[in-house]
């Protein structure tokens, strides 16, 4: 049978598991992370007025499409708060831009119909942080519109 050496003790437990310090450590790291990754998730300004950018022109083409199928003209006008679609009927479509900062800065009219072809049309759309650059919404009379970044009309 062993015996223990003078002074020393039999191992009774085995060390298992890990430190406080160990644990506090991770979870540190695990927190660091996290909001790193949820900085770089954030939106952007330049994503948020291209969204309100392309929303513009989906709404554009359904107003002209309404237009024509109605035989009447709507027209689209911009506003302080966002923008209006004169001629449809209630409820219409929306008015309001999806990010607060967005705005077009010409007080313009696009006349949307009924004829199928329209004048050419640009209309820019900048943010009031003025970190990103325009966007424009633009057709050249008889194709759709579309959310670009220069304001002639270029095919895609």
């Amino acid at each position: 049978m062993r015996t223990s050496a003078a002074g020393n003790k039999p191992a009774l437990f085995t060390a298992r598991g890990f430190t406080l310090l160990e644990l506090l450590v991770v979870v540190a790291l695990i927190a660091i992370a996290t909001a790193g990754v949820s900085l770089s998730l954030r939106d952007s300004a330049d994503s948020a007025l291209e969204r309100d950018a392309t929303r513009l022109a989906a709404l554009l083409e359904t107003a002209r499409a309404q237009a024509r199928a109605s035989g009447l003209p709507v027209v689209w006008r911009n506003t302080p708060t966002g923008f209006v679609f004169e001629g449809l009927p209630a409820p219409g479509l929306p008015q309001r831009w999806l990010h607060a900062h967005t705005h077009t800065t010409a007080p313009q009219a696009v006349v949307l119909g009924p004829e199928p072809l329209i004048p050419a049309q640009s209309i820019a759309l900048s943010s009031t942080t003025g970190t990103s650059p325009t966007w424009w919404v633009v057709s050249d009379g008889l194709r759709p519109f579309q959310a670009q970044r220069t304001p002639e009309w270029t095919a895609r």
